[in-house]
């Protein structure tokens, strides 16, 4: 009786053992399951992140290469308008010899007309200056005149014209300043 009772014990601890070891067992496949489609969907992951990477570097390229093209055809156009008034004046020069002084003055008032009109098809524009106030943003100013008619900080007098694009100045206008009126009778 003890004997098969040992053996009754004996059969019941392999069986906690066996039980466990088949629960471990399946555990442990499920996590290698787990762990391989862990790595796939990290390798899929990885794989969708680097072409990513690579569109929009190819995007960047691509724009950046759009933007050289386009400032080229913007130079490109520019140039061309500017040849037009150079031929003029080359023409200019090679007849001035027949042109009397008249004519020469109204040649240039031409050319200088000519290059106006390009500047102001690309954007430029003169700034105003005589009898408006200072605009430090605009204006340069290079000289204060005493005893001028006009009130202080009134431009009396452009020695520089000035230009803008927009509403950005390219170049500030250099002009002489009214100090106002210090003459004591008025």
């Amino acid at each position: 009786m003890e004997e098969s009772r040992e053996n009754q014990e004996n059969q019941q601890d392999q069986e906690t053992e066996e039980t466990p070891a088949v629960s471990e067992s399946t555990l442990l496949q499920e996590l290698e399951k787990q762990l391989a489609q862990a790595r796939q969907e990290t390798s899929e992951f990885k794989d969708k992140f680097l072409r990513e990477r690579a569109d929009m570097d190819n995007f960047r390229k691509r724009q950046e290469r759009n933007a050289q093209e386009r400032v080229q055809r913007e130079k490109k156009a520019l140039i061309l308008n500017i040849l037009g008034v150079m031929d003029n004046v080359e023409r200019a020069l090679t007849y001035q010899e027949t042109m009397d002084r008249q004519a020469l003055q109204q040649t240039l008032r031409m050319l200088m007309w000519q290059m106006n009109e390009v500047m102001k098809g690309e954007g430029l524009t003169p700034i105003t200056t005589v009898g408006e106030k200072l605009n430090p943003y605009e204006h340069e100013a290079i000289e204060l005149v005493e005893n001028s008619d006009q009130p202080e900080d009134t431009i009396v007098e452009e020695v520089l014209k000035g230009y803008k694009i927009g509403n950005e100045t390219l170049r500030a206008a250099r002009v002489k300043v009214s100090a106002g009126n210090s003459d004591p009778q008025k």
